[in-house]
């Protein structure tokens, strides 16, 4: 059985009875007190009215706290988050569900986050939810007929390594929290286009956020995925940018007056001059020194991501790989991947990532050789990053041998 109205097994119908009556001190604050709402919350939670009943409490504490039955009136986000941040709800599918488009080649994570608060971008999505809820609500009258849950399509056009910066990541991380934790089974079908080679590596960052149920509902699509949106949607109701029919009333293909566009954020709005990061480890590199990090690759095409920022001074960094297994090599002794230079890491943060083209030993080297006088603490992450069909659908992201040494030698 589906778990849904009309297609309960008895067990499931009496579980739906149970959790109504246990909400009996709260039913009149909850946004609906139909029996499909109340199925969503049992199915996201495989019918265990216990686990469900918890659920739904805490999300009746979450709209208090965010004020969600106002939100969408009362509030605005910030004006940097409103003209940078693309994306937004066009057109219906076959069934009469809206559907919203996430556009992320435009998105500028760093611009963001430097000009708005993580706050504000949670509130600014629970706002989309509940302007989702609301249209939903309008469909279902409209039509006659339930609707409660939407389409959407991620067009990945221009997804690269900016959008793979970890506090980025986080943030996006904890909208995806907040979505499966207050909005279940709100999610119809994803629809991933335009996907470049560097999709799988960011889906496995992200999806240990989502629940089994919402990655079962992403459909990764190919060169035909033109043809594929249409058998979902009618052509009036999808942009001609997406192989439709539907404009703005001036004619523009991309419908700019309902999904905006987005684009790299002007300096002007900056309110911080860096976002905070968490670093896993830091360690003190003396003058006339380097510390050493030994990554060992086993599949090519993963991703090493670093992180670091230093204190005293500028640091040298660089990345190589080395020509021998179980000795110490010095950098003249391996192969330069990244050539090492220094860098103001006491001034701006370092960020970036290299794709490991080749199995091997890969190190990455802090060197402070060139400080006759000072030495240097460094406080830095490091990841590797496998894409989903790497790493398999449950396992770690991790997957490298990790060695640390700490070399006293010029090199």
């Amino acid at each position: 059985m589906s778990g849904r109205v009309g297609d309960l097994s008895p067990k499931q119908a009496e579980a739906l009875a149970q959790l109504r009556e246990r909400l009996q001190d709260v039913i009149a604050q909850l946004p609906a007190q139909h029996d499909h709402f109340l199925l969503r919350w049992l199915r996201a939670r495989n019918f265990n009215v216990q686990k469900a009943e918890v659920m739904l409490r805490k999300h009746l504490e979450f709209r208090r706290q965010m004020k969600a039955d106002t939100i969408t009136t009362e509030w605005r986000p910030p004006e940097v988050i409103e003209r940078y941040l693309p994306g937004g709800m066009c057109g219906y599918d076959r069934d009469g569900s809206p559907i919203w488009y996430d556009i992320i080649g435009p998105v500028d994570p760093k611009g963001l986050l430097l000009s708005a608060s993580k706050q504000d971008f949670i509130k600014t999505k629970v706002r989309d939810c509940e302007l989702l809820r609301e249209e939903c609500d309008a469909q279902s009258q409209k039509l006659g007929k339930v609707v409660d849950s939407i389409t959407m399509i991620y067009d990945c056009e221009g997804l690269g390594m900016k959008h793979l910066w970890k506090p980025a990541i986080e943030t996006y991380g904890e909208v995806l929290t907040m979505f499966e934790d207050n909005y279940p089974e709100g999610l119809k079908r994803l629809f991933v286009i335009k996907a470049p080679k560097i999709f799988p590596v960011a889906y496995n960052l992200v999806k240990h956020f989502l629940s089994e149920e919402t990655r079962s509902k992403i459909v990764v699509m190919g060169a035909n995925w033109q043809e594929v949106l249409q058998k979902h949607i009618e052509p009036e109701q999808l942009p001609v940018v997406y192989g439709g029919t539907l404009t703005d009333p001036d004619g523009d293909p991309r419908c700019r007056t309902r999904v905006k566009c987005g684009g790299q954020v002007p300096g002007i709005y900056y309110v911080r001059e860096s976002v905070k990061v968490q670093y896993e480890r830091r360690v003190s590199i003396r003058r006339g020194c380097c510390y050493q990090l030994e990554y060992e690759v086993l599949i090519p095409g993963c991703m090493l991501r670093w992180q670091f920022a230093s204190d005293g001074g500028d640091i040298g960094f660089g990345v190589f790989m080395k020509t021998k297994l179980g000795v110490r090599q010095t950098a003249a002794e391996m192969v330069t991947v990244l050539p090492s230079q220094r860098y103001n890491a006491h001034l701006v943060p370092e960020d970036n990532l290299l794709t490991c083209a080749n199995p091997g030993v890969y190190v990455l080297q802090f060197d402070n050789t060139y400080s006759m006088f000072h030495s240097k603490r460094v406080s830095f992450s490091v990841e590797v990053l496998l894409s989903n069909s790497q790493s398999g659908p449950e396992k770690s992201r991790s997957g490298a041998g990790l060695k640390m040494e700490l070399c006293a030698d010029n090199q």
